[in-house]
């Protein structure tokens, strides 16, 4: 039978336990979102072709981007500079892949953009920015973006 001098050492020990993992959690979670920065300029009739060049901000450092994909249904030509988060991150480097809309995905809002895309890896982007120019969608589904 524990003395209650070492019951009460016990449980000290296990409070500090826990409080340590759950600032290592917090601290990972807060670690797991970057800013992102994207400029895309698209073109096209029926078939679009689009490309542009961005930033990711991640712990500190800058994180240069290439923008790449094709629309289809695309009518005209559009620019549009997007800001927004990059969440669920492990490193820059989950940043690559090919994003598809995810949840509700891209919607016009006066005369700008707002989409939430995810990628194969987990890394969902939330972004939003004005629109310039003319295109009946600038369809961001699709879009690769690649480490420059």
């Amino acid at each position: 039978m524990l003395g209650f001098t070492h019951r009460i050492k016990l449980i000290a020990a296990a409070l500090i336990a826990a409080a340590s993992l759950l600032g290592a959690s917090t601290e990972s979670r807060a670690q797991s979102v970057g800013s992102v920065r994207l400029h895309i300029v698209k073109a096209g009739f029926i078939i679009g072709v689009g490309g542009g060049s961005g930033v990711l901000l991640y712990n500190g450092h800058r994180y240069r981007l290439s923008i790449g994909g094709i629309g289809i249904g695309s009518l005209g030509i559009a620019a549009v500079d997007l800001v927004g988060t990059a969440t669920n991150l492990r490193s820059p480097s989950d940043i690559v892949g090919t994003y598809g809309a995810a949840g509700v995905g891209a919607t016009f809002v006066a005369g700008g953009q707002a989409a939430t895309l995810q990628n194969e890896k987990g890394v969902i982007l939330r972004v939003q920015g004005p629109q310039v120019g003319f295109q009946v969608s600038i369809g961001l589904g699709g879009m690769t973006i690649a480490l420059r």
